[in-house]
Parts: C-alpha cells; structure tokens; sequence
C-alpha cells in the first residue's frame, strides 16, 4: 500500500490527507504546531508528527524512506521548497509536489526539478495529478465519443534529453503541447523532454494503462 507523508496540516494539507486515506493509501502528516491536527477528522487513522517537516528526524518519523510521495503545502515558500529538496535528494522520494504562493519564483524551482503549485492556480486536485499518476491520467478534456482524451502524462525520469517524437512513438500517444516552467510550449520536431515538463497528450481512452506502464519506466538504453 503505497504511503504518503504531508507536511502542513492546514485546510490543503489536511484535504488531501482525507483524500488520500479515503483512497486506501497510509498518510502521515507533519506540522509544527500540535493544534493544527484538530482540523483533521476524529477517524483519521494516519499518523500525526509535530516538527519542522524539512528536518531530517522528522521526515524518518513520518516514514519519508518508504514514501510514495510528499506535498509540502505548508504557509511558506521557503520551507516548502526546502522540505521537497530534502525529500528528493537525501530520501529519493520520486513524487513530489511543493505549494508556491509566489508565482513568480516557480521558474526557478522548476529549475531544480520541484513540481510546483502556485496559490493563484491553487486545488487539491492539481496536487493529486502530481503525486498520483492514475489521478493525472484522467484527463483534462475527452471528445465527443469518448475514445480520445486529452491528459497530463507521468514519465520516468529516463526519459530526460529524450526528442518528444521519440516518447510519441514509444506510448503511441500525441504530445499537444508541453509546460515548462510555468508556460505552454508547442512542440518542434527536435523539442526534447527536461525534468519539471509537463507533458499533456491526446491517447486513446482504451489504451491508459498501458500507456502509463511504458512511461513510467525508463526507455530500454536507460535501464540496463
């Protein structure tokens, strides 16, 4: 069962705590101030740690070496962004998601490989897509029949440096646009993948799964 470690328990923090639990997964959840878990329901059976969620001891305690994944949606930029760095370059957590509330600084984040939210484009929902691959895989748009959706894709970090026709041709889908720091790209024969794009794709419905099977491993010369 796959677990997730949270760090801030406020109203999104504490949201997509609820959601995860309610979707079969473990939760942990992190904050300095003992209070906030009162805002989590009486049932919630994750674990609950009081500390700095970018310390080491705490993020053992919240059981950051088995995470899945972790959101830092605390109340500051800093920390969070601190928090996601720990996690992905000291505990090798692959999925991660960090809250900006200044969008003018995610650029730069992006540039270290953080996924970012920003406040102004705030939602549970986009937290999921980033941490949960089947949530992604839902899709932003479907056509009138059905068969066809439009859909954020989840790659294996393999796939860095590689052209977007090469992925195109591995998954069978067709990359509509990408987003790269912050801003929509249309991509060009000789556009490659670079960590922190966005990747969204027209696929058919039928073929999900297996599409995200081929990505979310990497390409065959990156895993031998």
């Amino acid at each position: 069962m796959p677990h997730f470690v949270i760090m801030g328990a406020g109203r999104v923090g504490v949201m997509l705590a609820h959601t995860l639990e309610d979707s079969g997964h473990t939760v942990a959840i992190i904050d300095q101030d003992d209070r906030a878990f009162r805002r989590l329901r009486k049932d919630f059976t994750g674990k609950k740690v009081t500390g700095v969620g970018f310390d080491r001891d705490t993020l053992k305690r919240a059981g950051i070496e088995e995470a899945y994944a972790f959101a830092a949606v605390s109340s500051g930029d800093n920390s969070n962004i601190l928090a996601a760095r720990v996690a992905r370059e000291t505990f090798k957590v692959a999925h991660i998601v960090a809250r900006i509330y200044d969008p003018n600084r995610a650029e730069f984040f992006q540039r270290l490989g953080i996924p970012t939210v920003a406040a102004v484009r705030w939602s549970t929902d986009q937290v999921l897509r980033r941490l949960l691959p089947e949530q992604a895989m839902i899709g932003d748009f479907r056509e009138a029949s059905g068969r066809l959706m439009l859909a954020e894709l989840q790659l294996d970090p393999g796939w860095t440096g590689h052209a977007l026709p090469d992925i195109e041709a591995a998954s069978g889908v067709r990359i509509a646009y990408i987003t790269r720091f912050g801003e929509g790209i249309l991509p060009q024969p000789d556009t490659s993948y670079q960590q922190g794009d966005i990747v969204h794709a027209m696929l058919r419905t039928e073929e999900i799964n297996e599409i995200s099977r081929i990505l979310a491993t990497a390409p065959a010369e990156e895993s031998n």
